[in-house]
């Protein structure tokens, strides 16, 4: 592994020596990013993700996966008046080749991260989650025998389950929000035997992601002018920049980076509010001025990150401002629209966030944002969950442990200590 990358500090510059660090050890305010050997992207025989093995931080695929999806619809590209609009779809339709069982692009951090923590000693990962990144781990946990620990708010629950039956995950429902889940994750993450799965730092989960990017690039024969996706935490926008410098770098996808145009949901908005007034820092009194209120309105609440990887060195105000990015505010009814219009044009019922993705860029169709002979990439991060009902029995997951936000958290940690003696 050591040979096939190296881990540099975007803020200092410095390489880690450690390649397991989520951190700059010099206490850098920045995101670690992986240097591989390999300039040119060398393609491999698997299927799915792993084809892109050469700029993934692993030495052999977790199991046989999926990967996302990259065609083009002449019924939504006749739609927009978008002749040259290609789109990603990381869900599940047989019928042209998504098998992406969790129906979310999930699945494509999930696999690379716990490959990677099992090639680094093989810890078990701790993953706070809104619903579906704790899908994609427990999916991946059941199908591989390998234990995770999950936490999520308790009204996510429904979100979680698995299409084989799970056997070794400690799932812990928080009566709370997804904030309040990552602060009970990180007293968990802090139990001998466990890490925390890291979030954006993780550079598996970014360049996982990133692999949307090399699979449009691979299949079209160049990099997109411009790139669409909904964002919560903005890791996927950072994870496209990384994945399209590393494209230019090969040379044989074109030299120009693609335009970034990621959207929040209304009226939960704060990157956006931030971005237009070009700041680095969110400010939580601007931003998100009633944050739990603004969270409950939403049609998406996998968009709803209130502590995002935005003014971190490396993070998504500098994909934003390398790319002369844009930010969009999509209201709950043009989603709406959009999720009609995907239903209609590719057949697809869209997870929510994908749904805003599309309609960000109805937005941009309409307010000329983009020019009709531009090469378009649309990213849908999420689908099929009817078909997917239909094709697998669905199990759910059990629920080890339910706390509250004020509860200690001795009893919880017992419990686990107690799970993880048992696993090993």
């Amino acid at each position: 592994m050591i040979l096939k990358y190296r881990i540099r500090c975007v803020g200092g510059g410095e390489i880690i020596e450690d390649i397991s660090s989520l951190s700059c050890p010099q206490g850098h305010n920045s995101l670690l990013r992986t240097e591989y050997c390999s300039r040119r992207l060398h393609l491999h025989p698997f299927r799915g993700m792993y084809r892109y093995l050469d700029w993934l931080p692993v030495t052999r695929p977790l199991l046989p996966s999926g990967g996302p999806v990259t065609f083009t619809s002449p019924d939504l590209s006749r739609e927009l008046g978008l002749p040259c609009l290609t789109v990603s779809f990381s869900g599940y339709c047989p019928e042209i080749g998504a098998g992406l069982t969790t129906g979310s692009f999930k699945e494509l951090e999930a696999s690379p991260t716990m490959q990677r923590l099992a090639e680094l000693g093989g810890a078990i990962p701790v993953i706070a989650s809104a619903g579906n990144t704790g899908r994609a781990f427990a999916e991946l946990s059941a199908r591989s025998g390998k234990p995770v620990v999950i936490v999520v708010p308790e009204k996510a629950l429904f979100r979680l389950w698995t299409t084989v039956p799970p056997e070794d995950i400690f799932l812990v429902a928080v009566k709370g929000d997804y904030s309040d889940a990552i602060a009970v994750s990180n007293t968990l993450a802090a139990v001998p035997g466990c890490v925390p799965e890291g979030g954006a730092r993780n550079i598996a989960r970014r360049d996982g992601m990133g692999t949307v990017m090399l699979d449009a690039a691979v299949t079209t024969g160049r990099l997109p002018d411009h790139y669409f996706q909904a964002v919560g935490s903005g890791t996927g926008g950072i994870a496209a920049w990384e994945a399209a410098m590393r494209l230019v770098g090969d040379g044989r996808y074109g030299n120009r980076l693609p335009r970034l145009h990621l959207a929040q949901n209304k009226p939960f908005t704060p990157m956006v509010s931030a971005w237009e007034e070009r700041r680095r820092q969110i400010i939580p009194d601007n931003d998100m001025p009633d944050a739990a209120e603004a969270v409950s309105q939403v049609m998406s609440d996998v968009l709803t990150n209130r502590n995002p990887p935005y003014g971190i060195r490396g993070g998504l105000f500098d994909a934003l401002t390398a790319t002369d990015g844009r930010m969009y505010a999509i209201t709950n009814a043009a989603g709406e629209d959009a999720m009609k219009l995907a239903r209609e044009t590719l057949g697809i019922d869209l997870d929510p966030a994908a749904a805003i993705a599309t309609a960000t860029l109805v937005q941009a169709v309409e307010k000329d944002i983009i020019a009709p002979d531009d090469h378009i990439l649309l990213n849908l991060t999420g689908g099929g969950y009817e078909r997917i009902r239909e094709d697998f029995t669905l199990h759910p997951i059990p629920v080890s442990v339910t706390v509250a936000v004020d509860e200690t958290r001795e009893g919880i940690v017992r419990m686990l200590k107690e799970w993880i003696a048992h696993h090993e």
